[in-house]
């Protein structure tokens, strides 16, 4: 059987560590054992035995890769499907300072089937941590501040808010 990374363009072909090759050759020959307990699962691969398994491809992988064992990584039963990439086109806002940044429209609710709101120019933060939305906007979701998480956050430059600032915020029921 040809070896997913020799369908790869030959430069980048050459540079998979030759554990990877051999957990996928191992992976390979005792594929028909996995099916039954495996099937339709990503696991990690790695020195003749899964290592991770579950149904979210990103946490298998993480912990796959943890191992150091240069795992081969797979949906068992499905190894024919290829992986779906969403395509994305949005604009940029070039007057925010530094950088442009980009825009995109997003709709927020509660939970699905509550009504939405819909915000025209949000800022992704794929990596972030937390997210702010305005508290109007808080307010027209029915969101329940007592379910929420207190703290301070500040911009990127460090910046801390008034004591007048805050003064003049609305108060959470």
């Amino acid at each position: 059987m040809m070896s997913i990374a020799d369908q790869l363009p030959p430069e980048i072909a050459r540079q998979i560590h030759p554990d990877r090759r051999k957990n996928e050759a191992d992976y390979w020959s005792v594929r028909e054992q996995l099916l039954e307990e495996y099937r339709d699962q990503w696991i990690g691969f790695a020195e003749g035995r899964v290592i991770a398994a579950g149904t979210s491809p990103v946490t298998v992988l993480h912990a796959a890769e943890a191992s150091g064992l240069h795992p081969f990584f797979i949906c068992v039963g499905r190894e024919e499907e290829p992986c779906r990439i969403r395509r994305a086109a949005f604009p940029y806002d070039a007057s925010y300072p530094g950088e442009s940044l980009p825009m995109i429209a997003v709709e927020f609710r509660q939970s699905s089937g509550s009504p939405s709101v819909i915000l025209d120019r949000v800022i992704p933060d794929t990596g972030a941590d937390a997210s702010v939305l305005p508290w109007p906007v808080c307010q027209r979701l029915g969101l329940n501040p007592s379910l929420g998480v207190q703290g301070l956050i500040s911009g990127v430059a460090g910046s801390r808010p008034s004591r007048r600032h805050l003064a003049d915020r609305p108060q959470s029921p």
